[in-house]
């Protein structure tokens, strides 16, 4: 049976995630809260940018900021934003959730809780707003694996096995046996 590729093209040559960059209000307010709420650490930044920001730096991540007063123009709601998860997002792990709570909570910020479980691993999640309204979520991710799609075992809908298999759900089996279809097609 011959393999055929599914892309020609080779995925480009990156590293890590280096930053990400965040428009606000006030560069001050939110590099107040990046350095006192995550521990981030105010970095030199380029003398050549000719408008306001900030760079912050921390976990091997950086976090640039570029003011733009004029956000509000765009933002037609003037009331709090609901932290919703299914939200975009960035996420840190974090050592210790309950700390994370208590101090966001000595703090007065507003915050939403939530747990996701899989095969008996637990991950608790903190979701918050930044000043500017950007969602933050810190969590214990590490709590559930990493498993690439390609080493879920394939379960055929309509046979039935005494046990499903353990590392992957519904999704996954149907992606596997979609491309698994699709490569007995390729190679007849």
């Amino acid at each position: 049976m011959e393999i055929v590729e599914v892309s020609s093209y080779e995925a480009l040559p990156l590293l890590s995630l280096n930053h990400v960059s965040l428009l606000c209000r006030s560069v001050w307010d939110s590099v107040r809260f990046y350095e006192d709420v995550l521990g981030f650490v105010l970095i030199k930044r380029p003398s050549s940018f000719n408008f306001n920001g900030a760079w912050l730096y921390n976990y091997g991540i950086g976090i640039h900021l570029i003011e733009n007063p004029a956000l509000d123009e765009y933002d037609t709601v003037n009331e709090l934003r609901p932290i919703n998860p299914k939200d975009n997002h960035i996420s840190f792990q974090c050592t210790d959730v309950g700390l994370v709570i208590r101090r966001l909570q000595d703090m007065g910020m507003r915050y939403v809780t939530a747990v996701v479980e899989d095969d008996g691993a637990k991950v608790d999640q903190v979701f918050f707003h930044d000043p500017d309204g950007y969602m933050v979520e810190l969590c214990n991710c590490e709590n559930i694996p990493i498993i690439p799609i390609s080493s879920c075992a394939f379960k055929p809908r309509g046979e039935t096995f005494k046990k499903a298999p353990a590392k992957c759900g519904f999704m996954e089996n149907v992606m596997m046996e979609s491309l698994s279809m699709e490569m007995m097609n390729f190679s007849f």
